[in-house]
């Protein structure tokens, strides 16, 4: 919806309805939920320490008072980020006058990853909705320190991560997010203005970097449990 001002210019009503404006929001979204995965990556290594520090871990955060905050805040990222993204795809699709015979090159050349960030986008959520089905709703076990009963968190990841169906769909889900995320740190950071022509081949290397250690981080624990701890 447009408005149009006394001299018949034609003026956006609000920066929403703009396509930078929904680019910038995925953005800032996407940057949030990037972090999110990073710390999210960083907490689950403790399961390389043993039973107990993972599950006081789990414990703290389950029992902080901000608790239900951060999940609807964490939700709303994550479906701003879903449904805006993929509406910016749609657009991009039907604006074209015609489908190209062959594809662009050169300046204009996209990448698979790019060009699949829609079908990455809903794998991940695919993945999102099994993994909290399988550990959040999962089997209750009980352990308890220092006389704190708490959820055995780190019982039912060591019985999920034992089967070899399971260990393979999170290796391969896990693998379409690092591609994700590798270029959308980056992107996220140039559709926000934080950019320069000088830098931008460092700014791909960062996000790549990134990429990789979240990824790497979080397949570490699968491989560990299947492999060297099973």
């Amino acid at each position: 919806m447009q408005n149009h001002s006394d001299n018949g210019s034609v003026k956006t009503t609000g920066w929403m309805s703009s396509t930078i404006g929904r680019k910038q929001l995925v953005g800032v979204t996407g940057l949030g939920l990037s972090g999110f995965v990073l710390t999210h990556m960083l907490g689950n290594m403790l399961i390389l320490v043993g039973p107990q520090a993972y599950n006081q871990y789990a414990h703290a955060l389950v029992t902080n008072p901000f608790i239900y905050i951060a999940e609807a805040g964490l939700i709303a990222m994550f479906l701003a980020h879903m449904f805006i993204a993929l509406r910016l795809s749609w657009s991009n699709w039907n604006a074209r006058d015609f489908k190209y015979a062959m594809r662009p090159s050169g300046a204009k050349r996209t990448t698979f990853t790019q060009r699949s960030l829609w079908a990455q986008g809903l794998l991940i959520l695919a993945f999102t909705i099994l993994h909290l089905i399988t550990f959040k709703y999962g089997p209750n076990y009980t352990a308890n320190y220092g006389g704190i009963e708490m959820r055995d968190l780190h019982k039912l990841v060591i019985e999920v991560f034992q089967e070899p169906v399971y260990v393979a769909w999170y290796i391969v889900a896990l693998i379409v997010l690092g591609f994700h995320l590798s270029h959308g740190v980056g992107s996220s950071l140039q559709t926000l203005g934080i950019h320069h022509i000088r830098y931008q081949r460092h700014f791909k290397t960062v996000s790549i970097v990134y990429a990789l250690i979240v990824t790497v981080g979080f397949l570490s624990q699968p491989i560990y449990v299947y492999f060297l701890r099973g």
